[in-house]
């Protein structure tokens, strides 16, 4: 069985962590698959949206520790899975498809970071949250830290890395780490993955690849500019006035 499986229907992908009796920990390759998966759906215009959650009763407690002292144990191998960690994330973050996490029992460390990199992020009331690097010598990577600190701000990205402590759903919401608490995450990720995956997604990747420039400071004004002009020559923008114009549902096909 695969440590991270995908099923895709009604075009929404579900990614799930699949190591449940390790409450989803993240091995050192799982890391580079997680960036290879996002690319791989990123690219599939049959996908519209993506819900990313974790087997089990927990989202992921972060890196599997155990295997630190072969995977991290000197300044190489540390170094080299920091780069296995942002390259994974950075699919998650990159896909151009609206990304929702179901944060489940349990989202700590590297499981933040996969959380962080999500456009959405939904949690059950009992969820728990942490980065637990303080606990263990460690400084939280500059790409997590840049998002933690896009969505909280300064003050609480700092009291989140200094103390290592835990904080429930209702505090998460309280401080923008996430966007939903409920009952059912999943149903609500379902139906709101649903309704997004009806909308022009030239549109959806073109305000991503924008928004997340602006924010994490890797902004392109070029790149922009291409996206922005792919989406005004392109077949939806017509079917998208020739709807509007019919007063009918539009059928948006991604190019």
């Amino acid at each position: 069985m695969s440590d991270i499986l995908c099923d895709i229907a009604d075009g929404v992908a579900v990614v799930t962590i699949n190591r449940p009796d390790l409450r989803n920990s993240v091995t050192y390759a799982m890391w580079r698959e997680f960036g290879d998966i996002f690319a791989h759906l990123s690219g599939d215009r049959t996908v519209r949206s993506i819900i990313l959650t974790g087997a089990g009763g927990d989202f992921s407690a972060g890196a599997d520790v155990a295997e630190f002292a072969t995977v991290r144990e000197d300044l190489e191998k540390a170094k080299a899975y920091e780069v296995a960690v942002d390259y994974g994330c950075a699919g998650i973050a990159h896909a151009a498809k609206p990304v929702i996490a179901v944060n489940l029992g349990y989202t700590l460390g590297g499981g933040a970071h996969l959380a962080m990199s999500t456009d959405f992020r939904f949690a059950h009331k009992n969820a728990k949250f942490g980065i637990p690097a303080a606990r263990l010598s460690i400084v939280y990577g500059v790409e997590a830290t840049r998002k933690l600190l896009a969505l909280v701000g300064l003050t609480e990205a700092k009291r989140i890395l200094y103390s290592a402590e835990r904080f429930d759903a209702d505090h998460a919401l309280r401080i923008g780490f996430v966007d939903r608490v409920c009952e059912d995450p999943m149903a609500e990720a379902l139906a709101y993955a649903r309704d997004l995956a009806s909308r022009a997604p030239l549109t959806q990747g073109g305000a991503k690849y924008i928004l997340n420039g602006l924010s994490f400071g890797t902004f392109d004004e070029d790149d922009a500019n291409a996206l922005i002009d792919v989406a005004a020559a392109s077949n939806d923008y017509a079917e998208g006035r020739a709807a509007f114009a019919e007063k009918r549902d539009p059928q948006f096909k991604g190019r």
